[in-house]
């Protein structure tokens, strides 16, 4: 079984900085991890290539530097991996970056099935891979909590719903997003680190997709961020003095002042 799974690298979240301009993330010379969520995409896809066979193949769209992120996607157990990087691709927003992953599992497929985390942390809108599939013209489930079999062509699956889980069955070629609760991401071993290290990761640019600049990057993209802000984060508290009863009357005229109860309310 041919198994494709998308990472990204993603900003530290402590490291996170807002380009004033263009109101896009500045990832260069910024600390740089591999997606949390897309750790558990990577795990399922080497369970899953251990208990059917096949490959691994990792796909990430960024800047060159993410090429070591890809390393060490290899060192847990993928087989192969292809970094998407061109200034042409950059400021994409989900819409281009699904067109342009579409483009290199094209070319670097086919694939049986596609793996995604749920969402990046860095954007939260876990819209690529149902936009991935939807580019590909291939059936996806999303918030797969187990994967628990790939039989005859189809795969069956338990996906969280409001209501609880769902089991459900798909056709293959098909491409599933993952929740955190599938498994537990392994360590890389030293074997995996030297492997990693000495792999040769592809790089494809613009041309090697052949996609027009007019579908991905900012050309391509069907939204734009008009404004970004830091929330604050400064926590006020106020210590209400004196005795039980002199600490609620306070506390009643502080809630009645802020329009927060009525008058015939009492604590």
């Amino acid at each position: 079984m041919r198994l494709c799974v998308c990472v990204k690298q993603v900003p530290a979240s402590n490291e996170t900085r807002l380009d004033p301009v263009t109101h896009t993330i500045i990832r260069e010379g910024a600390e740089a991890v591999l997606n949390p969520f897309d750790a558990f995409a990577v795990e399922e896809a080497v369970r899953l290539k251990a208990r059917y066979g096949g490959s691994v193949t990792a796909l990430s769209m960024g800047i060159p530097a993410a090429e070591a992120m890809l390393r060490r996607v290899i060192a847990v157990g993928a087989d192969e991996a292809v970094l998407l990087t061109d200034r042409a691709f950059a400021g994409s927003d989900t819409l281009a970056t699904a067109r342009t992953l579409a483009c290199a599992v094209r070319r670097a497929g086919p694939f049986d099935l596609i793996l995604c985390g749920r969402m990046a942390t860095d954007g939260d809108t876990a819209q690529v891979g149902p936009m991935l599939a939807e580019n590909l013209n291939i059936p996806h489930v999303c918030d797969i909590a187990a994967i628990e079999s790939v039989e005859n062509g189809r795969l069956t699956a338990r996906r969280l719903t409001d209501d609880g889980y769902a089991r459900v069955r798909v056709p293959l070629p098909a491409l599933v997003t993952v929740l955190k609760e599938i498994n537990i991401p392994r360590l890389p071993s030293i074997g995996g680190v030297f492997r990693g290290e000495a792999a040769a990761v592809r790089v494809w640019n613009r041309q090697s997709l052949s996609i027009d600049p007019a579908e991905t990057g900012l050309s391509g993209s069907a939204t734009r961020v008009v404004k970004t802000m830091r929330p604050d984060l400064t926590v006020k508290a106020e210590v209400i003095e004196g005795t039980p009863a002199q600490q609620a009357e306070r506390l009643v005229a502080r809630l009645r002042a802020r329009h927060l109860i009525g008058e015939e309310e009492r604590l």
